[in-house]
């Protein structure tokens, strides 16, 4: 989806180019995750020529709202402190990071 969003559209080439990381994925998995996508109503697709183009079909700030509804309530008893405190425990954030996130609350 990342490269989706990024380049706005992509054919299953484009994709598997644009893919981070040395060891590259094949040509078919990536297509299968492309329709994976599509049925679950994340891409939709255009035809170019043989090729199907992808669009995405949501954006991704409300991708990142749902996944991270669904983390709070799966592995933090639906508690957004629970979620905050393990972040702040478990990660090793600098003042500057933890300055940031204080704003970000008082500005709330």
């Amino acid at each position: 989806m990342d490269v989706v969003w990024r380049l706005g559209s992509a054919n299953t080439a484009d994709v598997l180019k644009a893919l981070p990381g040395d060891e590259q994925l094949a040509y078919t998995t990536v297509l299968t995750t492309l329709r994976i996508l599509e049925e679950k109503g994340y891409l939709r697709h255009t035809k170019d020529g043989k090729s199907f183009v992808y669009h995405p079909v949501v954006d991704r700030a409300e991708v990142r709202r749902g996944a991270l509804r669904h983390l709070v309530s799966r592995f933090f008893q639906n508690s957004p402190e629970l979620l905050v405190s393990n972040l702040i425990a478990d990660e090793q954030l600098t003042p500057k990071h933890l300055q940031r996130l204080k704003k970000m609350i008082e500005e709330r």
